[in-house]
């Protein structure tokens, strides 16, 4: 894979603007289908290339899918090249959003910005390539869909088969690979396909300032978005001690919750990031002259192997803890204030109370009968229909179900919403997954000898991708506990969770290098990228097949 046409390709890729929720992403799918469908190799062969809507998509999106079997040798081991086709908005680019996807104007732009010297030193580098999309996940698209068109020019010297994949709607809710699953098992079974692993190309970035080395991963973390209620008690400005404030105790959740290092999970000797508070808000429409009555915040909350049940137990006792936390201030304060006024004190009648959504739903349930469930769903359905944000329409259940309790004290009820990333990783505890590190681990060798460059083995991608739904670590009793705490599962993500079973692709990650994803300082570098990443993944591929094609 030559570097200028692999930097070529991921140009007209940034060029081709394909933000998350917009007709760009549809966009950028039918170039990537066109570009293939011009090659000799699926002229002759159409059945192996398909771009397939997404079902009952708005914007017209659709997976690309494109399949070259190699003819040196017939074997059934196939490697699946996938990555994400859309990117984040530009909004953090302010002033210079005209110039988010034209690179070079964006460089020439860059010149005259207030930015830290080593920032603006890579920026203005011939080494780097900035934009938005170059890092994520423009470049790797280009790097994964150079080789698969090496091999469409070359398929006589191939060995075993390669499916490329490009999919949309990474960046919030996976639908894109979620909806590639039935047609990875359709090419399967049509085509005698045995899937040896799947090969994500997102991004890869050092992991401490200063760090000399480039990461492959062997897995990817899971993802949980715990939700927490906060229902309080109103009260007239005038009589707040009267009341019980929400929004407090959501300061405080949000004080035991975020950035904790205690609560971060570790497996195979690695930690995830802690949790990180991603929304917090009152529930009051407008303004008035009375506190509010309720509060909702959300986290993202990383897993490396805890069951959904252990995160829950940690969950309620944060909550637990910032409740009495928040009832001692609240105790603190209304003494101050009695001691500076002089009136009499009276006992604040508030305790801790914190229950999980099965626990509000078993409580619920007596008051609105058998038709409860009926009317759950109604109400997912409209509001969904409606286009209102997923996990509000988990928080509108809640709140629904909060109603029909028979005293509605100030409590917590923790819940989730989507989106659901399972976490998985390759163990050589199985053959499959033994085969595989061990090519992993003799490519990485000779490509590092070869150019010099440090390649590190790592376990856990540490950020949110496709992979996860190329695999499944949790049990049946984990994914049971998080069905019943998550309100609407079926209407709301309805993770096609036996398919993945299915599946169960070893899912490696081997991405472009760069800096500040998601950033507007968003860049690549070009050396790495599109000089040693080619070479390693090109051999990969082929220690991966001659693995796979020597599989039982």
């Amino acid at each position: 894979m030559e570097k200028e046409r692999l930097e070529a390709l991921t140009l007209d890729f940034i060029r081709t603007p394909s933000i998350n929720g917009t007709a760009g992403e549809a966009a950028l799918a039918e170039m990537i289908h066109s570009l293939l469908a011009r090659e000799e190799y699926f002229r002759r062969h159409p059945e192996h290339l398909r771009l397939a809507p997404l079902p009952d998509d708005g914007l017209g999106r659709a997976n690309v899918l494109a399949l070259v079997r190699g003819e040196a040798e017939a074997t059934a081991a196939t490697v699946v090249l996938h990555g994400h086709l859309d990117t984040v908005g530009v909004d953090d680019f302010g002033e210079l959003a005209p110039w988010a996807f034209d690179p070079p104007a964006l460089k020439e732009r860059f010149r005259t910005q207030d930015l830290p010297p080593d920032v603006r030193a890579e920026l203005l580098s011939p080494d780097w390539l900035c934009g938005r999309g170059s890092l994520d996940m423009k470049s790797g698209l280009a790097v994964n869909l150079g080789l698969l068109i090496d091999w469409a020019r070359a398929p006589g010297r191939r060995r075993g088969n390669l499916l490329f994949m490009a999919n949309p709607v990474e960046e919030n809710q996976h639908t894109g690979i979620i909806e590639a699953l039935p047609l990875l098992a359709e090419w399967q079974e049509r085509y005698g396909l045995n899937y040896v692993a799947a090969i994500n190309n997102d991004y890869t970035t050092p992991l401490y300032p200063g760090d000399p080395n480039h990461y492959v991963y062997t897995g990817t973390v899971g993802k949980l978005l715990p939700c927490f209620y906060i229902l309080g008690r109103e009260t007239h400005v005038g009589q707040c001690f009267e009341g019980f404030d929400p929004a407090l105790l959501a300061a405080e959740i949000a004080r035991e919750l975020d950035l904790n290092p205690a609560l971060a999970d570790e497996a195979e000797g690695e930690v995830t990031l802690p949790p990180a508070v991603l929304k917090l808000t009152d529930l009051k429409r407008q303004y008035t002259v009375q506190t509010p009555g309720e509060a909702f915040l959300y986290c993202n909350y990383l897993v490396h192997g805890e069951s959904v049940a252990a995160t829950l137990t940690k969950l309620k006792q944060a909550a637990e803890a910032a409740f009495a936390r928040a009832l001692g201030l609240i105790r603190e304060r209304y003494q101050g204030y009695v001691r500076r006024t002089g009136l009499p004190e009276v006992e604040l009648p508030w305790t801790v109370r914190v229950r999980t959504f099965a626990e509000l739903y078993a409580a619920a349930q007596p008051a609105a009968g058998p038709a409860l469930a009926t009317r759950l769903t109604t109400l997912a359905r409209q509001r969904v229909a409606a286009g209102e944000d997923k996990r509000l329409v988990a928080l509108d259940i809640v709140r629904e179900l909060a109603l029909l309790l028979p005293e509605r004290l100030p409590q917590v009820v923790i819940f989730f919403a989507p989106p659901y990333c399972p976490h998985n990783f390759i163990t050589r505890e199985e053959p499959a997954g033994a085969r595989v590190l061990a090519a992993l681990g003799r490519a990485g060798a000779a490509v590092a000898a070869e150019t010099g460059v440090s390649i590190k083995q790592r376990t856990f991608f540490p950020s949110l991708s496709d992979s996860s739904y190329l695999a499944m670590h949790d049990s049946d009793a984990s994914l049971a506990a998080l069905r019943a705490n998550f309100p609407a599962w079926d209407i709301l993500f309805p993770l096609p969770v036996e398919a993945i079973r299915r599946a169960s692709i070893p899912a490696l990650n081997l991405g472009t290098y760069g800096k500040d994803g998601h950033k507007f300082t968003e860049r690549v570098y070009k050396p790495y990228t599109f000089g040693v990443l080619p070479r390693l993944l090109e051999k990969v591929v082929e220690e991966l097949l001659a693995s796979g094609s020597e599989e039982p």
